[in-house]
């Protein structure tokens, strides 16, 4: 009588099952694996808003300095104004390109079309794609590194949430589907948070990785059209 009405009672809650009542009954250890998840899925959602954010604010920024640099104005004056102290990645580039070029005009005998000049122009270039794609690029490890561990958390919380169910089935001597569907509930659970973070976290790494290396292509672009462009002018003063 007594096992007919626990299982009444138990049928009753599992029907009743909500999100937070699963997490409320699961194991101390389902919970902390279901907290680091749920966090791990705020800051992925994070980092998916800041770059979405900030690679369509550089490329608007970069569309507007190339709009200045191709419309036949003094380059001095461009790097006055943007490049001295650049706000965005493709100022920075054409900033360290020109501070380096304005450099070596400044050196008496200086022969501008030297091999050495060119190259020191193109080195502050490299250099400077590389610094703005680190820093463009941050927190992407995080992405990268969550998406394909996410599942497999979400996984071992499931593990020891069903080795827990078990256990209480075990000690109440009833394999009821009313007894054994909770625990196994409350189990399931911390896969499907693993899977909700996962899966946001792969696409969206797909996507802005695309996109910078998309940015990063247009950077190196303008960096060797611009190096052509000392170049010539470099052989005309010479």
């Amino acid at each position: 009588m007594d096992q007919a009405v626990n299982a009444a009672n138990l049928g009753a809650a599992a029907s009743g099952l909500s999100l937070w009542s699963l997490f409320l009954h699961a194991a101390i250890v389902v919970k902390l694996v279901m907290i680091g998840l749920v966090f791990s899925s705020v800051v992925v959602w994070g980092i998916i808003f800041d770059k979405i954010v900030t690679l369509r604010r550089v490329n608007r920024q970069a569309g507007v300095f190339e709009d200045k640099f191709w419309s036949g104005g003094s380059l001095d004056d461009l790097y006055e104004t943007d490049g001295a102290k650049p706000v965005h990645p493709l100022a920075a580039v054409f900033g360290a390109a020109m501070g380096e070029w304005r450099r070596s005009s400044r050196i008496s005998g200086v022969d501008l079309a030297r091999g050495g000049v060119q190259e020191r122009v193109d080195r502050a270039m490299n250099i400077t794609i590389t610094r703005e794609m680190e820093r463009l690029g941050r927190w992407m490890i995080f992405l990268a590194t969550i998406g394909p561990v996410a599942p497999f958390i979400g996984l071992f919380g499931t593990v020891w949430g069903i080795m827990h169910a078990f256990g209480a089935i075990a000690a109440m001597h009833n394999t009821n589907l009313a007894v054994v569907a909770p625990g196994i509930s409350e189990a399931l659970f911390a896969t499907a948070i693993g899977l909700v973070t996962a899966i946001p976290a792969v696409i969206a790494y797909n996507v802005i990785n695309n996109s910078l290396s998309l940015f990063e292509d247009r950077m190196a672009a303008f960096g060797t059209e611009f190096a052509a462009i000392l170049s010539r002018q470099s052989e005309e003063r010479g």
